[in-house]
């Protein structure tokens, strides 16, 4: 009843339609990303689903069941620019076919509410803020900040999401989609190589790192880059050249992890001392405590760097979310869909955020399960997966979302 085969060929025909020799290109809200969407939602119509877009862009597809309580399978279909043919869309394609199952099992009238959501702009590649969609409907979106972001086109946030039809000032309302809501379950390749390592195809996950992003500006002063002597120099390059080494000892020493992603100074040409330095800080970690530490510790380091290269250091927020961790019973359910599935299981942390943190974080039971990226790379047009393991990915997910079907029906 279940055809793990199809999500593959699904899987490739989205690939082909939305991508080119350098990878998915399937950036949120724009005209890729709305071929995408009226793609699924052609498949959607083979269902006994009712579908429609909610405020915030999400896309929901809901088979109604004797209970109202529902059961939520996740996805995005967004990539970033250049991405893998995996990211996002295995989740969604393959709770297409699992709502299939479901549908062709109960003739359309499951014991439980089934709904399949593709969020939107998990990736937050365009405007840099990350589960847009899904921390609109959690309702911890911080619609200010949000409210000032802008693209590399200088396209605000608001502006991208109104010509795809969407109103900024509404994307809240979408909350209103989790009345209901009893579980949320959601399948992803690892991004990472543990699994690869282990030489295992699937595992259960325990929860998401929590994240910190700020932007660091380091001041100093433009000057001759010929007549300035060196050691009269305000060079603002050199503190976050320093910071770039630093942020690897931070991490080593909290056991977490670390990322200065971008780098723009300003004035920017070859003769001149830098006078502006904005980089971009990315820390992660499972446990609050030792991430408070490593945004503490990056801190001081910046304005340590500052003093010494006699230059000033602010701080710009970005974004962040807490550690999110999942259900203890249904990581207990992906554990057993797992090894019914391929003989053995392995817990591991998610280092990558996704919209399953968000779903924790509003008190839905949650749970994530992972299946092995070969390479241990995503974000990449290399992504990959062997394609029995997507199989089996597709098979244990289905065995998963019926154990929790199963859970919630007995609770209604």
């Amino acid at each position: 009843m279940i055809s793990p085969t199809r999500t593959i060929d699904e899987l490739k025909e989205l690939r082909a339609l939305t991508g080119d020799e350098e990878g998915a290109q399937r950036l949120a809200f724009t005209d890729t990303w709305v071929v995408a969407r009226s793609w699924l939602m052609s498949k959607l119509q083979e269902l006994p689903v009712e579908t429609h877009r909610d405020a915030a862009g999400n896309l929901w597809s809901t088979l109604k069941g004797e209970s109202e309580k529902a059961v939520l399978i996740g996805g995005h279909i967004d990539s970033v620019p250049n991405g893998g043919w995996l990211d996002g869309s295995l989740n969604v394609l393959a709770g297409l076919e699992v709502l299939r199952r479901v549908a062709a099992q109960y003739d359309g009238r499951p014991p439980v509410t089934v709904r399949l959501v593709d969020w939107a702009d998990e990736e937050g590649a365009r405007f840099g803020m990350s589960l847009f969609g899904s921390s609109a409907c959690a309702g911890s979106l911080d619609v200010e900040v949000a409210r000032g972001l802008v693209d590399k086109q200088g396209v605000s946030l608001p502006e991208g999401l109104q010509r795809v039809g969407i109103d900024f000032e509404k994307v809240k309302e979408s909350h209103a989609e989790l009345e209901n809501a009893a579980a949320y379950v959601e399948l992803h390749i690892e991004q990472g190589p543990v699994l690869l390592d282990l030489d295992l195809p699937l595992g259960a996950v325990l929860g998401t790192f929590g994240v910190e992003r700020n932007a660091i500006i380091f001041r100093g002063q433009a000057a001759h880059s010929g007549s300035t002597p060196m050691n009269r120099r305000k060079d603002a390059l050199l503190a976050a050249a320093k910071m770039s080494l630093e942020i690897y000892n931070i991490a080593e020493l909290h056991g977490g992890v670390c990322t200065i992603g971008s780098c723009v100074t300003k004035p920017g040409i070859v003769t001149s001392v830098v006078e502006e330095c904005r980089i971009t800080l990315d820390q992660r970690h499972l446990d609050p405590a030792a991430l408070a530490e490593m945004l503490k510790d990056a801190r001081k380091a910046s304005e340590r760097f500052a003093t010494e290269g006699k230059v000033v250091v602010e701080w710009e927020p970005i974004w962040s979310i807490p550690p999110r961790p999942f259900d203890e019973a249904l990581i207990d359910f992906c554990d057993e869909a797992i090894r019914e599935t391929c003989g053995v299981s392995h817990r591991l942390p998610s280092g990558p955020l996704h919209d399953a943190a968000e779903m924790a974080g509003a008190g839905i039971p949650t749970v994530m399960m992972f299946t092995q990226s070969l390479h241990g790379i995503s974000h990449n047009k290399i992504e990959d997966t062997k394609e029995e393991h997507l199989e089996l990915a597709v098979l244990a997910l289905d065995r998963l979302v019926g154990k929790v079907m199963e859970r919630v029906a007995a609770a209604s």
